[in-house]
């Protein structure tokens, strides 16, 4: 059957879309064939397709190794999604500012993530969330040669890390209902009753700790972060390694501090514990 215009425009959009997907996931550049691999495609097709980017600003080309990465103007793009975010935060009030935007949740939350990262020396996110997804907004790196590549910018299911089970645990008492009642495809969600008790837990202790959910022996721990109106408007999370991310090191000292820190930024947009 011979396919349509409508059909090949189509595919190529995809292909497209893949392509600057896989830009935006690597850490590294990446170069034409490993492009039009990871996108079951030609070199002869992907490079039409990676010059339609680089047209638009999306897609540069190292003038040294000629590999791909990522052009200047994803930049406005990310800037433009993180503005997005900015009803995530309510209609929060921090001491002197009649509004919060998400530009203020990065600039209040960075002291906060640096001192943990200065620390403890493990990378230090800030997330938010929406719907049910966890968006991974900032980052302050650590200066250990083993670690997780970065994930700024990159999103995940709540119920696959930390972060998003905190954000959940403490913010939708109805969320469990809520996801029951959904006529989702088998297999999209876990097991509904273990993460009812594992989303109870979180909620009694304000602390979400993940093994393995955001990729083999990463552990991830998080708390979460409320406005003035008791609102969870994001969340600091600690990830690394689980040969330094023991569970000693975590529950004696890591807990502790980062409860600390999210008490002392809550307390900047107005939340007061009672």
């Amino acid at each position: 059957m011979q396919e349509t215009s409508t059909g090949y425009t189509i595919r190529n959009v995809m292909k497209t879309l893949e392509l600057l997907e896989k830009l935006a996931e690597s850490p590294k550049q990446l170069t034409l064939q490993s492009l039009a691999d990871s996108v079951n495609s030609s070199p002869a097709k992907a490079v039409v397709l990676l010059d339609i980017l680089k047209e638009k600003g999306l897609v540069e080309i190292d003038p040294v190794s000629g590999a791909y990465q990522l052009g200047i103007r994803t930049v406005a793009f990310g800037k433009k999604l993180i503005d997005s975010f900015q009803n995530l935060a309510g209609n929060a009030r921090p001491a002197g500012k009649m509004s919060l935007d998400c530009a203020d949740l990065v600039s209040y939350s960075h002291p906060v993530m640096e001192e943990l990262a200065l620390k403890y020396d493990e990378a230090v996110y800030l997330t938010v969330i929406k719907n049910d997804e966890v968006l991974f907004l900032e980052m302050v790196d650590c200066a250990q040669q083993i670690k997780a590549e970065p994930l700024v910018g990159r999103k995940f299911p709540f119920f696959t890390n930390a972060a998003g089970k905190v954000m959940k645990a403490v913010d939708s008492w109805d969320l469990l209902e809520k996801l029951r009642k959904r006529d989702e495809a088998p297999g999209r969600w876990p097991d509904m009753d273990q993460l009812a008790c594992e989303m109870q837990e979180i909620r009694a202790t304000g602390v979400a700790v993940d093994n393995g959910g955001l990729g083999d022996g990463i552990i991830s721990v998080a708390v979460a972060v409320r406005d003035y109106a008791g609102k969870v408007i994001g969340s600091i999370t600690m990830l690394g390694p689980s040969f330094r991310m023991l569970a000693g090191r975590i529950e004696d000292e890591i807990i502790p501090s980062m409860r600390e820190g999210a008490e002392l930024l809550s307390k900047q947009f107005g939340y007061v514990h009672v």
